[in-house]
């Protein structure tokens, strides 16, 4: 089994897990209902998608 040479220090854990962060999802409107909704998704509210009814709301 392989076990660490030496300890890694706080700054140096800190700074590798400093990338750790989430982002922030991009919102659209949706061009039917003006509700926001996620690129390239069927609208939440009302069910439409490029211009098409998909889902019955």
């Amino acid at each position: 089994m392989a076990n660490p040479k030496r300890k890694w220090s706080k700054a140096r854990t800190g700074a590798r897990r400093s990338q750790w962060k989430l982002t922030v999802p991009e919102l659209v409107s949706c061009p039917q209902c003006h509700a926001l909704k996620l690129p390239h998704k069927v609208c939440g509210m009302c069910g439409h998608y490029k211009g098409k009814e998909i889902v019955k709301a």
